[in-house]
């Protein structure tokens, strides 16, 4: 027991003939820091509202002020295992609103006290007041973003343009974890990947209305995302009907095309990216939009590449990864010979 914590005694007697036997109840109560407090859900009022006694040891626990205000009263109390043991005899049942470490201490004092088999155990019980739902440690990594770029001398400093060769980077080293196979490594890289995302939307929140820029954060940049997404997808959010993957297609170019009012289908191609994935999204864009084109009728072995680019997304061959597993095979060959 804390020496600035109020004593954990008993509650009201219960008239029941069996009450001064019965064992009663502990519930650990359990929040996220994810939901917005007070917001719990209906059976987490339902135990605080009938408790005997409510306890949290954390006094600026962000659910106390929202607790007292719906008429609960809590005690700032951090009673040992065995001392809520006692509180509970005669039937009782008290609350503990967990702090964000989850009381390990007290979980564990309780297990122990029911692993001697000498002590009789109120009943434990774990209820979650609220939860995660997915995607909730996103708002961790923003938060987290945000620390670093205030107070990170690195992280302070940089630009879009100083990050760009990492989102490079991060973008190759995914694609090597998905075709290595190696699941671990996948996870990693789509964190470092999520990384520059965040990192990016959170200098972009900044602006620099001297360059004429207007500030946008990472919820402009998922809103953008969702209304695209929502759009493209006529056959998932509107009446649309789509049974094949190839027409699944056919909605996502043709929205696609009425967003952009493009007036090339060359238009959006990013020109820098490796020379055998732009060769083989050109050959793409052109055989999606029905065109006969023939190739340059030079030679020389960058039209040689471009030559077997375009054959190969004819065959459905990525040319880039083609190459990467090729240029392995010629790796391993190489650590062969040099024994």
């Amino acid at each position: 027991m804390n020496a600035n914590s109020p004593e954990v005694t008993p509650g009201p007697e219960r008239t029941a003939p069996d009450a001064a036997a019965a064992p009663g109840r502990i519930v650990l109560l359990t929040t996220s820091h994810r939901v917005a407090p007070g917001l719990l859900s209906w059976p987490a009022w339902q135990a605080l509202h009938a408790a005997d006694r409510v306890l949290c040891a954390d006094g600026a626990h962000p659910q106390l002020p929202y607790l007292r205000e719906a008429g609960i009263t809590v005690d700032e109390a951090s009673p040992t295992a065995q001392e809520l043991v006692g509180a509970c005899a005669g039937g009782h049942t008290l609350v503990v609103v967990a702090t964000g470490e989850g009381e390990p201490a007290l979980t564990d004092g309780l297990a122990r006290l029911a692993g001697t088999g000498r002590v009789a155990m109120p009943e434990l019980e774990l209820l979650p007041a609220s939860y995660d739902l997915p995607g909730a440690r996103l708002l961790d990594l923003v938060q987290v973003m945000d620390r670093i770029r205030a107070e990170c001398p690195w992280s302070s400093r940089q630009t879009h343009e100083g990050l760009a060769k990492y989102g490079i980077e991060e973008a190759y080293e995914l694609v090597e974890a998905i075709e290595e196979g190696d699941r671990d490594e996948l996870r990693e890289e789509l964190g470092d990947v999520l990384l520059q995302v965040v990192f990016h939307a959170r200098i972009a929140e900044e602006g620099r209305p001297e360059d004429g820029e207007e500030p946008f954060s990472i919820d402009d940049v998922a809103g953008g995302i969702v209304a695209k997404l929502i759009h493209r997808h006529p056959h998932v959010f509107g009446d649309a009907t789509a049974t094949t993957p190839e027409e699944v297609k056919e909605h996502w170019l043709r929205t696609k095309a009425v967003e952009k009012q493009r007036t090339s289908i060359t238009e959006g191609i990013p020109l820098g990216q490796p020379g055998l994935a732009l060769a083989a999204k050109l050959a793409s864009r052109v055989r999606t939009a029905g065109l006969d084109i023939p190739l340059p009728p030079v030679e020389g072995v960058g039209y040689d590449l471009l030559a077997l680019a375009v054959r190969a997304e004819s065959e459905g061959v990525d040319p880039e990864a083609a190459l990467r597993a090729a240029a392995r095979a010629y790796r391993d060959a190489i650590r062969d010979a040099e024994g």
